[in-house]
């Protein structure tokens, strides 16, 4: 055999020999894929006396309004109607000749609720996500006087990205930004990925997510420590942080795509996590109310990429009063709160007080603690039998109960 010949052979085989691990991550994807769809089909049924409708949305959704983004309003009602959302939260970037506030979605749109609302920048770190939302006064704002002004008009106020949060006394806000999907994407190698994406992306582009996913630990405790702290009563939200933008594409003069792939078009951002909101059987979803359940902490959040939460409830009992996540409860004389946790799936449960594991239950959809002290008390649920890709990473995260 000539010597160019042996010399190709061995590069082939090099190269093949090379996309071994992402054959393999491809193979990882298509079990997690079987066990999710083999999970999903054991669903429990709902509890007999549910008192709440469960309504999943989306919230932290920019588009070409405020830069950074090239999405349409268009593809962004197309995408909400299409994964069958109820609600989503706009946060547009302010722009220095439009309102972008009040040139986004607003009012129900095919049958979707939209929120206008606003990503404003303080000047001491961090972001405060306003909705509805408005035109900053004061480029230099502080997170304290953001807060102040969305407060003093009655509007939601959550703080974003709190990792870039510098200075932490600052109070009277709704909720805490706890997960952010851009910012877990930074964990990824773009090379790895490319790599994964030959392989995997067209038979899994969705679950392309589950490679670079990690639990929010920084952001968490910061949340359990504030809460903890009694000083701030601090709910928790998930951001998409959706803006349809990466991704390569050829285009016309026109600006028509002719060729391309978009690695986070916002259909695929909308299935990875959302925010679901509890409301009142017989109470209608509409913006106030819809507020006034992210504001009262209604709510929890679940990537429902890995199956669907709908149906997964945290309550209260103390023997006289029932309670829901964002509610508080009086801890009676004795006897404790029976705290509960219902699953639509069998998982893991961890009941959390003030930021500490303090009950462990497996392979349930059903849990429950005795809580025989004060203290701010919340769960997170894992699917185990969705193997190792999932490992540590949880499926919901609720809001607390304050037990007082």
């Amino acid at each position: 055999m000539k010597r160019w010949k042996k010399i190709a052979l061995v590069l082939i085989g090099l190269l093949l020999l090379s996309q071994t691990p992402f054959v393999y991550r491809r193979y990882r994807l298509g079990r997690l894929s079987a066990a999710i769809a083999a999970s999903n089909s054991e669903r429990a049924a709902a509890q007999a006396d549910d008192r709440y409708d469960d309504y999943a949305g989306v919230f932290h959704v920019h588009s070409s309004l405020g830069g950074h983004s090239t999405g349409k309003l268009s593809e962004i009602v197309q995408a909400a109607k299409a994964d069958r959302l109820a609600f989503v939260v706009m946060t547009e970037h302010p722009d220095a000749l439009v309102n972008t506030a009040e040139a986004t979605l607003h009012g129900t749109r095919d049958g979707i609720v939209f929120i206008g609302g606003s990503e404003l920048a303080a000047s001491n770190g961090g972001r405060l996500f306003v909705a509805p939302g408005f035109a900053p006064a004061d480029a230099n704002a502080s997170l304290q006087e953001l807060v102040m002004r969305a407060k003093s008009d009655g509007r939601l106020a959550v703080v974003g990205y709190p990792e870039e949060v510098r200075d932490w006394n600052v109070s009277g806000y709704d909720a805490v930004e706890v997960y952010n999907l851009y910012t877990n994407a930074k964990r990824i190698s773009y090379p790895i990925l490319f790599f994964d994406g030959l392989w995997s992306y067209w038979s899994y582009p969705d679950l392309l997510f589950a490679r670079f996913y990690e639990r929010p630990d920084a952001n968490l405790k910061r949340w359990d420590e504030i809460n903890a702290g009694g000083h701030q009563r601090a709910l928790a939200v998930a951001g998409n942080d959706a803006h349809a933008n990466v991704g390569v594409a050829l285009r016309d003069q026109t600006g028509r795509q002719i060729l391309g792939v978009k690695l986070d078009p916002y259909e695929r951002s909308f299935r990875i996590v959302r925010n679901h909101v509890l409301l009142e059987k017989g109470v209608v979803l509409d913006a106030d109310n819809l507020l006034a359940a992210l504001r009262g902490g209604h709510s929890f959040i679940a990537f429902d990429l890995f199956g669907d939460s709908t149906g997964f409830r945290f309550t209260a009992d103390n023997g006289t009063d029932r309670r829901t996540s964002g509610d508080e409860i009086a801890l009676p004389a004795s006897g404790g709160v029976r705290l509960a946790s219902h699953s639509p799936l069998k998982c893991r449960t961890l009941f959390f007080r003030d930021g500490q594991v303090v009950r462990e239950v497996k392979d349930s959809a059903e849990a429950e603690f005795n809580a025989d002290r004060p203290g701010v008390y919340r769960v997170e649920l894992y699917l185990d039998q969705l193997g190792s890709l999932l490992e540590g990473k949880p499926w919901v995260i609720s809001n607390p109960i304050f037990v007082r």
